[in-house]
């Protein structure tokens, strides 16, 4: 199988998830057999930190003693150099295992987040606190 196309389900997961810049998208595969997945979300959308702590949770803490092979953090080139987190940050989706695949990643996702993702209506927003 081609090597990009094993990111084709979480990518297009990723489209749908209210806040990321669908166009925005990139994936790779590390030397050691890992793969990442990069993209940027709106900080100006009213549902990116919703996203955030989502992806936070299901990615980096769903269990406290089976955590999944993943890390979802935040990336960003030097902002004194470049400008401010509307242009410059972006999130990274990274395997910790080889054998645990993008498409694995996209079920558990969309096992755990709202459904449907791109249902607006499905998501807790500031006005529901």
């Amino acid at each position: 199988m081609d090597d990009q196309r094993v990111f084709d389900k979480l990518v297009a997961y990723l489209r749908r998830v209210p806040a990321i810049s669908p166009s925005a998208i990139g994936t790779g595969k590390l030397d050691d057999g890992n793969w990442w997945v990069k993209f940027s979300i709106d900080v100006d959308h009213p549902l990116a930190w919703h996203v955030v702590q989502e992806f936070g949770c299901v990615l980096n803490y769903l269990s406290v003693t089976e955590r999944l092979p993943t890390v979802f953090m935040p990336v960003s080139p030097a902002p004194y150099l470049n400008g401010g987190p509307e242009e410059y940050l972006s999130w990274v989706i990274e395997s910790k295992s080889p054998s645990f695949k993008p498409g694995t990643v996209a079920d558990w996702l969309e096992g755990r987040l709202p459904r449907p993702v791109d249902d607006l209506s499905q998501w807790a927003s500031e006005d529901d606190a």
